[in-house]
């Protein structure tokens, strides 16, 4: 009897942690911006100290998926906007030039932002470590500068869910500069 409320109490507990993950917050913080999660994005628990949110895109047919991260280091880490930007272009196989890539520099709320584009065959895996090559994916970054320290956010994944995914990506990030 004892094993089998154990039991019950063990999955009725991952019940609710799988629910919280996929539902989450429908806003959150990250540095001194507070961010507005699409509502059909799914939230998925960090699994890095370096990550402060991560969120999940699929398209309609679930077959495809994304990856959205969040990077936050307080003031005067991470690195500068164009260092970040060289390391992402240099996170594909391609050579920059055959990237399809752009970088544009607006400004919403009196905030510069940086926008990162690219197309190719994206090496996902950790610095230093095993690289997966993933082809035909693209890589939308967003980088928010702030004298408390810059929000880095990139999204990767296959290039057409990833171009169907910017109107949401760019009004989460400009959103973010507007509650200010």
């Amino acid at each position: 009897m004892l094993q089998r409320v154990s039991l019950v109490f063990g999955f009725w507990l991952c019940s609710i942690a799988l629910l919280t993950a996929a539902d989450g917050p429908a806003t959150f913080k990250v540095g001194e911006f507070t961010f507005s999660r699409p509502a059909d994005w799914q939230w998925v628990e960090v699994n890095s100290v370096m990550r402060k949110a991560q969120m999940k895109v699929t398209d309609a047919a679930k077959k495809e998926s994304a990856e959205v991260i969040f990077f936050f280091f307080g003031e005067g880490g991470g690195g500068s906007t164009q260092a970040n930007i060289d390391r992402w272009l240099s996170q594909f196989a391609e050579p920059k030039e055959k990237l399809n890539s752009k970088v544009e520099n607006i400004t919403v709320g009196g905030r510069k932002v940086t926008y990162v584009q690219a197309e190719g065959t994206y090496q996902s895996g950790m610095p230093g470590g095993p690289k997966t090559p993933q082809p035909n994916t693209m890589l939308m970054g967003g980088i928010i500068e702030s004298e408390q320290g810059n929000v880095f956010i990139r999204l990767t994944g296959p290039v057409t869910l990833a171009k169907a995914s910017q109107s949401q990506f760019r009004g989460m990030v400009e959103g973010a500069l507007s509650k200010k």
